[in-house]
Parts: structure tokens; sequence; C-alpha cells
């Protein structure tokens, strides 16, 4: 365009040498530029210069570019600063994990040994309890035959003694009546004898008369193994009035006293069996209870495992 005419002007003199003529005057150079300048500005006056263009794109170009790195810039900041924070934060977790980690082994250091410690005692209860089971079914199993023994016991003594009762009072009754059936009983030789005519005499049945007689036989024994040398024989009956009658109420003595010690010996029994009962019951029970806590416990030390 008109640029590019004014750039191709030669304003030197044809016969100008660089080599030896003088530099244009300044006034030349002065008088180019203003007219350049001109030039220019008649130019831009009717239409926007290629120059102008390329400026108005560098400027343009420049605004861009400075805004594009202003974001940039701030972008970057901003990054640099979350990667700053991100880092703190990641140094504080890292920090706190191994805490973490540490106080988690420790834990689980200590739930193994509870564990280990709870499954011991857990089997040591269980050895207790079936102890203190096996020795309850053993006092309960002693305790049966101790009842059983003594409801044997009761029973024969109670039996024994209205037997000895009723004969005692029947001999009185006939002894006072003074019959004729008392005679044979008054000449007996000897206990047995003498029941043996009570029951052909039709005074006691002869199942009554074998019981006393054995209970007779029975505490003469008892008594000759007590009795000094050169005493008579336990087995010889005097015939003297209400002697049979004496014996049998002597036998129904030693009786009742029997039964009354038989009686007092269960009620001792029964005492210590219930007492014994309730001490391993309670032992049982609380055994039973720690192996509950125990349990608990080692599942809880297993679970932080």
């Amino acid at each position: 365009g008109i640029l590019a005419q004014l750039l191709e002007v030669n304003f030197v003199p044809s016969n100008f040498d660089v080599h030896t003529s003088p530099a244009p005057p300044d006034a030349m150079q002065r008088l180019t530029k203003t007219m350049l300048v001109a030039l220019v500005g008649a130019a831009s006056a009717n239409e926007v210069s290629p120059i102008g263009k390329v400026m108005q794109l560098i400027s343009d170009l420049q605004t861009k570019v400075i805004s594009e790195g202003g974001a940039a810039q701030k972008a970057y900041e901003e990054y640099s600063e979350w990667c700053e924070d991100r880092a703190r934060e990641l140094g504080h977790e890292i920090k706190t994990g191994s805490a973490e980690v540490e106080s988690l082994q420790a834990s689980i250091a200590q739930s193994t040994s509870s564990a280990a410690e709870q499954t011991a005692k857990i089997e040591d209860l269980a050895g207790d309890i079936a102890t203190d089971e096996a020795d309850l079914k053993a006092a309960t199993e002693i305790r049966d035959k101790e009842r059983a023994d003594f409801s044997a016991e009761e029973s024969e003594l109670v039996e024994t003694i209205s037997m000895l009762d009723r004969a005692t009072g029947i001999l009185e009754r006939e002894m006072a009546k003074g019959s004729a059936s008392m005679l044979q009983v008054k000449n007996a030789q000897s206990v047995a004898a003498a029941l043996a005519a009570m029951v052909q005499a039709s005074m006691m049945s002869s199942a009554d008369a074998h019981r006393l007689t054995a209970l007779v036989q029975s505490g003469q024994t008892s008594d000759d193994a007590d009795a000094e040398p050169g005493a008579p024989a336990a087995a010889v009956y005097e015939s003297q009035s209400g002697n049979i009658v004496e014996t049998l109420k002597d036998i129904m003595e030693k009786a009742e006293t029997q039964l009354d010690e038989a009686r007092k010996k269960e009620t001792a029994n029964l005492q210590n069996f219930e007492m014994l009962k309730q001490s391993i019951s309670d032992e049982i029970k609380f055994a039973n209870k720690d192996m509950g806590a125990s349990k608990k416990t080692l599942a809880q030390a297993s679970e932080a495992k």
C-alpha cells in the first residue's frame, strides 16, 4: 500500500555514493520523517493499515495473554496453596495413623493376652463345675440311701414299740385277772417259752412272738457281752411274777431310745446334706456366672483382634 510505496521512494540523489558522498543533511532526514508521518496519517484516515491491524492483534493478544496468564497464575497459586494444605493434612493423618497403628497393635496384644487368660479361666471353671456337680450327685446318692435306711429303721422300730406295748398291756391285764392262762407263762423257764405260752393262750400272734423272741435274744446277746464273768446266763428265765413284763418294757425302752437316736441322726444328716447342697449349689452358680462373664470377655477380645 501507501506505506510500501513510501518505503520504495528513494530520497537519496542518484549520484550519491555511500562511500564518497557525505551523509544527507539532518534537514533531509527530518523532512523524510515528517512526510512519512503525514502519509501514514493520511492513509489511516481513509483505512486501517496492515501495521495497525497487526499492532491491534498484538495488543489484543497481549491483553489475552496477560489475562490468561493472570488466571493461570491465580490457578497455580490456588493449587499450590491446596497442595500445601493437603501436605499438612496428609502429614497429620500419617502421624495420627501411626499413633493409631501403635495403639491398635497394643490393643491386639492385650486382647490376645486377655483371650488366652479367659480361655484358661473358662477351662478351670468348667473343671470346677464338673467336680461340684459330681460331688453334689454323690452327696445326693448318699443322702438318698441314708433316708431309705432311716425310713426302714424307723418303720421297724415304730412297729416293734407298738407290738411291745400291746404285749405288755395284754400281760398286765391277764396278770391282774389271775387267769389260768397266765400259769403257763409264769412257769416258763425262758422268755421264748413265755412268749410261746402267750401264743398258745391266743394273747398274741405267732409272728409277733417270733419277732419279740428275736428282739429279746438280740438284746440279751448285747447284754451278755457287757456282763461280768460268772454272771447267770441271760437266757435263763426265772419264773417270778412280772419278770416277763419288765423284760418287755426294758426292750421297749431300748427300742424307743434307738428310735429317738435314729431320728436325731436323720435330722443331723438332713441338715448336713442341705448345708452341703447349698454350698455346692452356690459354688456352681457363681462358677457359671464367672464363666458367662469370661465368655463375654473372650468374645469381646476376639472381636478386638
